[in-house]
């Protein structure tokens, strides 16, 4: 052993650099299985809509995140097993560090511009100055990503990383005001779109409760990141932590689609009652008050007075226009 890699030896602090890379993976592996459970969830709940642009969505992002979770693997595999002890190319880059940064890169602004679509998609019949106000937002921050690989595919061994320090902070602060520009953007677009209805408003707000977590969690990984990186530049701690903010963007898209599914049997619940009580309010001629088989066999003559309603009967099971408006928000949501 020369005497250059006795002298890296003490400096090296395994457990700070690559054991904190080896967690980082173990943890992205975790959340790429959360990702792989949600992506096949959401095949299930839409066998029956036929190709459409959110199934191919979600089949590139679950592409891109399982390429980056091999790169990430091959990543750490060769410090840590094939140059386990060649303590001198633990200073140098690999190949899939660099690549592994890119296919991150696509997931999250693949993400940003996904929410962007959703955002268009929620603002139909409005001014269109919000979406492409986001848009502009989201492709002026893809330009800033684009330096940094840039700048990283200039670096040659972990040294030369803090250099580069500049364009690190620029992108994990740019990540995170996206992150809140985007979950502010839904959650205005929902809170205007109140209708009136109980079961529409709380849907609504359990809407914009995954939004706003799903906004800071990956916005508190994106500030993390950041911090580590300025406290502890000599240290992996900060590219662990980077690890998962692919999969916690991708895992985040997911179940924002997933919500329908999962409010899905709120909405069949509500949808067991609101004949009586939409009734009880726009008709106060009705005198329907509990769901006894004798009044809901009452004579269209003695019960209904208002000429539009000799069509309809009690008896039937009709669903109500409140129904009705749960589904429309929620398809113009989903937009599946």
């Amino acid at each position: 052993m020369s005497s250059s890699t006795q002298d890296l030896i003490p400096k090296l602090n395994i457990g700070k650099t690559f054991g904190a890379l080896f967690i980082g993976v173990t943890v992205a592996a975790i959340l790429f299985g959360v990702s792989s459970v949600q992506a096949f969830i959401y095949f299930q709940t839409h066998r029956g809509t036929g190709t459409t642009f959110y199934k191919l969505a979600v089949i590139w992002l679950w592409i891109l995140d399982a390429l980056h979770l091999t790169l990430i693997i091959h990543y750490v595999y060769y410090y840590l097993v094939l140059n386990y002890t060649n303590v001198g190319a633990l200073t140098e880059i690999v190949w899939s560090f660099k690549l592994q940064i890119i296919a991150e890169v696509f997931i999250i602004y693949g993400v940003h511009l996904m929410y962007v679509y959703r955002i268009w998609i929620i603002n139909k019949g409005r001014s269109r100055t919000l979406p492409i106000t986001v848009g502009v937002i989201v492709i002026l921050n893809s330009g800033i990503a684009i330096a940094l690989i840039w700048a990283l595919y200039q670096c040659h061994l972990f040294s030369d990383l803090t250099k580069i320090e500049w364009a690190t902070f620029i992108t994990l602060g740019t990540m995170t005001f996206t992150d809140i520009v985007i979950a502010s953007s839904l959650c205005y677009l929902l809170a205007t779109s109140r209708t009136g209805f109980s079961s529409t408003d709380s849907l609504i707000t359990k809407l914009m409760v995954y939004i706003i977590n799903t906004g800071c969690l990956t916005s508190v990984c994106s500030m993390t990141a950041a911090i580590t990186c300025a406290v502890m530049p000599t240290n992996f701690i900060f590219l662990a932590i980077e690890f998962l903010l692919a999969k916690l963007y991708v895992n985040s898209f997911l179940a924002l689609l997933n919500a329908r599914h999962y409010t899905q049997d709120n909405i069949d619940t509500n949808n067991s009652y609101p004949f009586h009580n939409r009734h009880g309010v726009y008709r106060p001629k009705l005198h329907i008050r509990a769901p006894e088989d004798e009044e809901l066999h009452v004579s269209r003559k003695d019960v209904f007075t208002h000429p539009s309603d000799e069509a309809v009967h009690p008896s039937r099971h009709i669903k109500p226009q409140q129904s009705f408006a749960v589904t429309t928000e929620m398809n113009s949501f989903s937009s599946v």
